[in-house]
């Protein structure tokens, strides 16, 4: 049975996560791809008065060069939360979780990627990050990538809303909520 909000069997919030997901990914390949034909490995250009340096590393762990022995196991974790946020979309109806986790999706695509076809091998591929703040070569805060702040991003956001009580069909659950009733606006307020 169809609803109004209803089109080709998608809900409008799950069209703003794969959409989101989608830009992301494409946003992080075409700037990986962009780094590796410009700049060198090692290379720094200094961009914004210094505020930014263009870097190429290649990084073979988690997120800051964490674990770099666990590529293989980061690259299933990946697998496992793309499945988890493909699947949970059908449920989707808050546009804040749909922002929150279309931005860890595509970021997350974006690393798998990197992981599965760059060198060494496959599952075990280097991620392209090329983004260092304040100085070169991530002295000040480690170098990243545009899959790495989209993560970073909806996490924050996912967090936020989680605290906030606004649940993925954009319900609000509150602790001072006696009898579990909605929230005053219905569950349809922001997120």
């Amino acid at each position: 049975m169809s609803t109004p909000g209803h089109v080709a069997g998608l809900r409008p919030r799950t069209r703003l996560l794969l959409a989101l997901a989608a830009a992301v990914l494409l946003t992080d390949l075409v700037t990986k791809l962009v780094v590796v034909a410009t700049i060198g490995p090692g290379e720094d250009i200094r961009v914004l008065g210094g505020a930014l340096y263009l870097t190429q590393l290649r990084n073979v762990g988690a997120a800051f060069s964490f674990a770099e022995g666990a590529t293989v196991l980061f690259t299933l974790i990946a697998v496992a939360v793309s499945v988890v946020i493909v699947r949970s979309a059908r449920r989707m109806f808050s546009t804040g979780w749909a922002v929150s986790l279309g931005l860890v999706l595509g970021g997350a695509l974006g690393n798998l990627i990197d992981r599965i076809f760059r060198d060494p091998g496959f599952l075990r591929g280097g991620v392209v990050d090329f983004l260092s703040v304040f100085a070169p070569d991530g002295r000040i805060w480690p170098v990243f990538n545009v899959a790495d702040s989209a993560i970073v991003c909806g996490g924050i956001l996912g967090a936020f809303l989680a605290l906030r009580g606004v649940e993925f069909d954009g319900s609000r659950t509150r602790s001072d909520d006696a009898a579990g009733a909605p929230a005053a606006d219905g569950g349809t307020g922001p997120g």
